[in-house]
């Protein structure tokens, strides 16, 4: 078994205070990569001027590279002063064997999305956090049974959104609630729900039809 953590964080005691009150409507979220050696950040919801010059006047942040634009969306390569950056969110926090698995932010707050061993390790790490002065609110906690790992090839961040959307009637007709709510209720961005909706249904899909897919080629 394993534990799953919600955590909410200001930006204020972690990092990008200055950025978030220069582009306040802006949506943050860290894209997830093992290879690279800088955070990379998608924004969404504020214009390239706008946070380009956000980032410029915020103390914390060295340089930044544009690597991606789309009409939603802008992807961002962010150098940092020594210590200071994203790994202010978790880095205590997951000294004990943690994990990240999501990071956003929006509205001056930060959310973080952590597996961890057990509530141990995370009670552990949430002590560390309120060492360093660091008010971190937890908001979700999850214990996952590691026959529910095996047993379906969904992430947890994939089966919580479709549990979220079937308990407030997301798929109901008509719907008694819109995307956009839905992603609230959670609290992560509108495109961080559709895109984890997307892989849930490619993923569903492709369960469904492997079996039949073989037994076709077996004929």
């Amino acid at each position: 078994m394993s534990t799953i953590a919600e955590l909410r964080l200001s930006a204020a005691d972690t990092t990008l205070e200055t950025t978030f009150e220069h582009v306040p409507d802006a949506t943050f979220e860290l894209e997830s990569s093992v290879s690279k050696s800088r955070p990379s950040l998608w924004v969404a919801d504020a214009d390239r001027k706008r946070i380009e010059s956000a980032f410029e006047t915020d103390p914390v942040v060295v340089a930044t590279e544009l690597l991606v634009e789309t009409d939603e969306r802008l992807l961002f390569d962010v150098r940092f002063a020594d210590g200071e950056g994203i790994h202010r969110l978790y880095e205590g926090l997951l000294v004990d064997g943690g994990s990240l698995l999501e990071a956003w932010g929006a509205n001056g707050w930060w959310q973080i999305k952590t597996r961890f061993p057990d509530r141990d390790a995370l009670c552990t790490g949430y002590d560390r956090l309120a060492d360093q002065g660091i008010d971190a609110d937890l908001r979700r906690v999850t214990d996952v049974h590691d026959r529910t790992e095996i047993d379906t090839r969904l992430t947890p961040e994939q089966r919580e959104a479709l549990e979220a959307a079937l308990e407030y009637g997301y798929f109901e007709i008509p719907r008694r609630i819109s995307m956009e709510e839905l992603a609230e209720e959670l609290g992560i961005s509108h495109q961080a729900l559709s895109e984890r909706f997307r892989r849930a249904y490619e993923t569903l899909v492709n369960d469904e039809l492997e079996p039949a897919n073989r037994t076709h080629s077996n004929n």
